[in-house]
């Protein structure tokens, strides 16, 4: 008898140094989000470029050598896929767009998407002010997925290089950027896991100005 409570005092003496073990810090949840967005480039063969040659290349990036360009102030990846028709958003402009991405986790690989059915689109409200730009979803997936119709940061990254135009001919082509957003920069979610995840959205106008 005295031997199995001596066993069972040892046993419970351990639990509490099982569980510190296995206890993940904010720095090792950092460390793990870092290692999955480079396997994630990695694996996808993407090329990144410095906001330097970024900008020196015109604000675009070379989608036939893969180019994704690493945002230094937010942490953000960002491949420009079309500038789109029409004009950029003025300062002080407040406009409706049309919303269609595609969201994956890229540490537990759930999805969201609003691209499978032509008639299944997002509003997003956005204003800009300067290069600042505010924005909400007022219908669509993101709300019903989210509960919420706050805009991440990271989604509006890409906006003071877009055009926000509606197609009027067969060459015109709207707004469509692929990102990969740090938790800093998304969602609740994102944040309360520290999980990044990847996009590809297209923007374009409501209405036609």
């Amino acid at each position: 008898m005295r031997k199995t409570i001596i066993a069972l005092l040892a046993v419970c003496c351990l639990l509490p140094l099982v569980s510190c073990n296995d206890y993940e810090t904010y720095g090792d949840k950092k460390e793990k989000e870092r290692k999955a967005i480079r396997q994630f480039l990695a694996d996808s063969s993407f090329t990144v470029i410095s906001e330097k040659q970024f900008h020196e290349q015109g604000n675009v990036t070379d989608v036939s050598k893969r180019e994704f360009v690493y945002m230094e102030n937010n942490g953000v990846y960002m491949q420009i896929v079309s500038r789109g028709c029409g004009t950029p958003l003025q300062d002080g402009e407040c406009s409706d767009l049309l919303v269609r991405f595609v969201e994956m986790c890229l540490l537990d690989s759930t999805v969201v998407y609003n691209d499978a059915n032509p008639y299944d689109v997002d509003i997003m409200n956005v204003k800009r002010q300067g290069n600042t730009f505010i924005a909400s979803f007022t219908s669509g997936a993101w709300v019903s997925s989210y509960k919420s119709e706050t805009v991440p940061q990271g989604l509006l990254v890409a906006l003071p290089y877009l055009n926000m135009g509606r197609p009027r001919t067969a060459e015109d082509r709207i707004a469509k950027v692929r990102l990969i957003v740090p938790h800093t920069q998304g969602h609740s979610n994102a944040s309360y896991y520290v999980y990044p995840y990847y996009y590809e959205i297209s923007f374009q106008r409501k209405t036609d100005l």
